[in-house]
């Protein structure tokens, strides 16, 4: 390894000491609006200034201390009577403690700037308020600075196209108070003049206030030059230097550690309180390695969206890690709702729950008259920058709330097949011979695998788009070897550019100014792989542009179609930067600085590479990108993961639940690294971690360099057998994982999703993290403790009946049972009522199963039916939504006949693959007889083995192809 390699890495490993990243207390705006609402003051609505048009109904707030002024008087900035009270009493104590030559008088100038910028955070101009309503059952409310005095950022490009608006139709109201509602009447929007609040009310019962607790915050936009700036700073110092720490506001310059942040517009933070009526229970707001439902914040302890690289990331912890999704839901029994905050600053989200209480209303003889009080929980989202844009979904279901968020930011890209199989990675694979040797050891070992990955040594010096030529001197030759299995190559691309004159793509970037600036207006240059780098501005269109033409096949030297991408390092990770990131006061396309869209870096990352790989295709094929940084949206370009995590048993557990708070939060192809991505786990705890990931979406086994090498067939006979037995298992429901995502990209359900949300009446499940639901049919208990002989797992559903995927035991639903385990067991059980479509036959790779049979497990519900699906297309192309070129076919089983039929007559895909088996569960009584009946109108006996023992019926040697109808019945 190379010096500087060296010096990186070690740079690397500083960033699992926390005491490199800040806390809430140690951030400038979060001090602010904590300091300044604990003056309790409050806005106001003009009510007279309301106009309304097709789309929207404005109106303006202001501060209430300013009602009596005019907006625009020249007195508006004056500071209130208390605050110069306060001022006067705070400079006379320091003269008498310091022993300060002088009066008051004396220094009261030197207080002036201070004065002003302080009151000018508030100033008393108007702001304006948007409200629509969006078709859906959604509502949307803006505040804005109604006449700023330049433009605040509004994120572009997340929402997938300007929402259709509802014409909110003006009701009577009471006086100070405008009532807004929908054409059907279902939903309402109370407004309240003074002091400011909006009630959204559904059937006559509220459901979320805003501005309940008087927490509207919104720091106005000032002019100030630097030396101005720099005086005030000076001014600010010299007259409290004993509190600097309590009282620094970080208006104008904020220091961490040996960082200073300049604000060249200034302090410009918001923030908003809402009161969700009857709800304990919330869930969403990712990254973190927390627990899925939300907990209380205390001071100083709110959730933190802002992207960074946090190697080895703390576990229970609320600071922000890879990606942001400013959203969260919230769910009681009988409604879902959602939050979406649409800011790519940085965030940060406190919660308060106050509980259900009872009281006495009146006392009657020896009864006491008792009222019970909702509970309520109240979040406080709080920004550094950009303007108040949320979305209120109102559901009222889980599956309206999650069609909702994705109307929005649109839903799961369709991956292709093969990314759905299992992935092989290593920090790094040495060579091509390194790559062959896996290679033949899956093959050896008769385990399935469908992509091989290559992180950073894989290029000539870290420049991306190159090849190492000692190490991978013939690189479309290795992908042939690859081709030859139908299998795929992954290879890493970050977004730093090595600083090198000899680098084409840094030449070409540098000369056209596609990289992000300094505040001087020169490239910015930071420490990352490569050593010196600067970093693309993928904000610019024109760079996103740029650099999707870098991936095409004259341009991108020895890569051929079964090449793909993984975006790392997008936060974007700088090396010795402000908590291992771009400084804030960088500069992008449209003068915008990086603190107002920080979150969103990575997005526009992967939005440029997933474009590439399709522009390469001619538009033909999908593309598959997995990145590490994320924010709202980034389910529409491809794959996330949890990052740098630990092979200790306490990673494995919480990875559950951070990957369902992906999977509701609209990102369902999530997953996290089999085995811990650092250190070397315990032949258990791998053996495990297998078994949990091969039911999870996105399935890769992943280490870092200084790991031993961890091939699954490195750890015996016997755990290589239970690690081939976990593979084979995913590859045997891969039909039911596809037709999984279909329906997450056609109708926004998630593929692995918390017991709640399939079980949204059971009060039971909305604390459960341990198992989860893939789709709904099969519920998940992965083993997260070492040498365990039991796992308890709930079976939700009192009116369910609940088997053993493997021993076909049945239980009714709504009880927890013990359920015994060995290494080879993993607890997965089949709902009664459904249909799992499977591949009997498992192949080398996804691409070896195309032609092959399928299987249909039916378990029978306490009624005797049952109903399932299957999508079927091409696994590669997007000729299924050009030319609907596919296959959704139906499965029902009532009164003991099975019927497939198709599921959307707009499909057609020319298919020879057949049912070659049918397992039928819970069927009570050995049948006389078994006959298929298909369209043209012939009728076959079928030979069946029935299990009394079991209650299982089952077909064997069936030929019934897949893509027409036809029946079994049962008699």
């Amino acid at each position: 390894m190379e010096a500087s390699e060296k010096e990186e890495t070690s740079v690397e490993d500083e960033a699992i000491d926390k005491n490199i990243f800040r806390d809430c207390n140690k951030i400038a705006f979060y001090r602010r609006q904590k300091q300044w609402l604990s003056k309790k003051s409050t806005y106001q609505a003009l009510l007279d200034s309301v106009t309304t048009d097709e789309d929207s109904t404005r109106f303006q707030i202001i501060n209430e201390a300013s009602k009596a002024k005019k907006p625009q008087s020249r007195r508006r900035h004056r500071i209130p009577a208390q605050g110069s009270t306060w001022l006067r009493r705070k400079l006379r104590s320091l003269i008498n403690k310091e022993k300060l030559p002088g009066t008051s008088a004396t220094y009261l100038p030197r207080l002036r700037t201070l004065r002003t910028s302080w009151n000018k955070l508030h100033a008393q101009v108007p702001l304006l308020a948007e409200i629509y309503g969006i078709e859906g059952n959604i509502f949307r409310l803006k505040i804005n600075e109604e006449t700023p005095l330049k433009p605040r950022f509004e994120v572009p490009d997340v929402l997938t196209s300007k929402p259709s608006t509802v014409r909110l139709i003006s009701c009577s109201g009471d006086t100070g108070s405008l009532i807004l509602a929908d054409g059907k009447g279902d939903l309402k929007c109370h407004i309240t003049a003074n002091p400011f609040k909006v009630d959204l009310v559904s059937e006559e019962e509220v459901v979320i206030s805003i501005n309940s607790l008087g927490q509207l915050y919104f720091e106005h936009l000032q002019i100030l030059h630097k030396q101005r700036a720099a005086k005030e700073n000076e001014e600010e110092a010299s007259v409290d230097t004993s509190q600097k720490n309590q009282e620094d506001l970080g208006l104008w310059e904020e220091k961490f550690g040996k960082f200073v942040d300049i604000k060249a517009n200034g302090p410009s933070s918001i923030g908003l309180d809402f009161s969700l009526h009857g709800f304990e229970h919330l869930y969403g707001i990712p990254q973190h390695a927390e627990s899925h439902q939300l907990k209380n914040t205390g001071d100083g302890d709110a959730y933190r969206l802002y992207n960074l690289d946090v190697y080895g990331y703390q576990i229970y912890d609320k600071m922000g890690i890879y990606g942001s999704v400013p959203y969260l839901l919230a769910h009681k029994l009988g409604r879902t709702i959602g939050i979406f905050w649409l800011n790519a600053s940085e965030t940060l989200v406190e919660i308060n729950t106050e509980p259900a209480v009872e009281y006495t209303l009146t006392q009657m003889g020896p009864v006491a008259a008792k009222q019970k009080v909702r509970s309520r929980t109240h979040v406080h989202w709080m920004s550094e920058s950009g303007i108040i844009d949320v979305f209120l979904l109102t559901g009222p279901t889980p599956s309206d709330v999650f069609k909702q968020y994705s109307y929005l930011t649109g839903t799961q890209a369709m991956p292709p097949l093969f990314s759905l199989g299992y992935h092989q990675c290593r920090w790094n694979y040495e060579d091509e011979q390194d790559v062959k040797a896996v290679d033949a050891g899956f093959d050896e070992h008769d385990i399935p695998y469908d992509a091989m990955w290559l992180d950073i040594e894989h290029t000539e010096g870290k420049r991306y788009f190159t090849w190492d030529k000692n190490r991978f001197p013939n690189p479309k030759r290795m992908q042939e070897l690859l081709r030859s299995k139908k299998r795929k190559l992954v290879v890493i691309s970050d977004p730093h550019i090595k600083i090198d004159p000899d680098y084409s793509v840094y030449v070409k970037a540098k000369d056209q100014g596609f990289f992000v600036k300094n505040q001087e207006g020169e490239d910015f240059e930071g420490v990352c792989w490569p050593g010196l780098s600067s970093y693309l501005d993928f904000t610019n269109p024109k760079v996103r542009e740029w650099y999707s033409s870098l991936f095409a096949f004259p341009v991108y030297q020895g890569s051929t179609d079964i090449l793909f991408l993984w975006n790392d390092m997008n936060e974007p990770s700088v090396f010795r930067g402000p908590e291992q990131t771009m400084q804030k006061n960088a500069v992008h396309h449209g003068n915008w600085e990086h603190r107002e869209l920080h979150n969103i870096y990575g997005f526009y990352h992967q939005m440029a590479t997933a474009e590439g790989l399709i522009q390469r295709s001619k538009g033909k094929e999908r593309p598959f990108v997995l990145t590490r940084s994320f924010f709202a949206g980034s389910q529409k370009y491809g794959a996330v993961w949890t990052g740098d995590n630990t092979a200790e048993w306490s990673n494995l557990k919480i990875s559950i639940p951070m990957l369902l708070t992906l999977s509701i939060t609209g990102i369902s192809f999530c997953g996290a690294d089999i085995g811990g991505f650092i250190g070397n786990p315990e032949t258990e705890l791998l053996v495990r971690w297998y078994q949990a990931g091969a039911y999870q979406p996105f399935f890769r086994g992943h280490a870092t360099m200084n790991t031993k090498r961890r091939e699954p067939w490195l750890f015996g006979e016997e755990h290589t057998r239970l690690i081939r037995e976990a593979i084979r298992e995913r590859y045997g429901l891969l039909p039911y994982w596809y037709s999984l995502f279909y329906h997450a990209h056609v109708a926004s359900q998630p593929v692995m999703r918390p017991l709640w949300v399939e079980f949204p009446d059971e009060l039971k499940t909305f604390h459960m993290e341990d198992e989860y639901m893939l789709g709904n049919a099969l519920l998940v208990h992965p083993v997260t403790e070492p040498k365990a002989t039991t796992v308890d797992v709930f079976l939700p559903g009192s009116n369910e009946v609940w088997y053993d995927y493997k021993t076909f035991a049945h239980w009714e639903g709504g009880c927890t049972v013990k359920i015994p385990v060995s290494l080879d067991t993993i607890p997965v059980f089949q709902r009664g009522g459904s249909v799992v479509p499977i591949k009997p036959t498992v192949g080398k790779s996804t691409g070896w199963m195309t032609e092959s049979s399928y299987g249909l497990r039916v378990a029978l519900s306490t009624k005797g039916s049952s109903v399932g699906e299957l999508y079927l297309d091409d696994g590669h192309s997007f000729q299924y939504l050009h030319q609907k070129q596919f296959l959704h076919r139906k499965f029902s089983f009532c009164s003991s006949v099975l019927i497939n039929s198709s599921a959307d007559q707009r499909g057609h895909y020319p298919s020879k693959c057949v049912v070659e088996q049918i397992l039928v569960l819970g069927f009570r009584k050995e049948p006389s007889s078994v006959t298929t009946h298909s369209s043209d109108g012939k009728d076959q006996p079928v030979a069946f083995t029935y299990c009394a023992k079991t209650s299982t019926l089952s077909l064997e040697k069936l030929s019934l192809n897949i893509a027409t109808d036809w029946e079994v019945r049962i008699i």
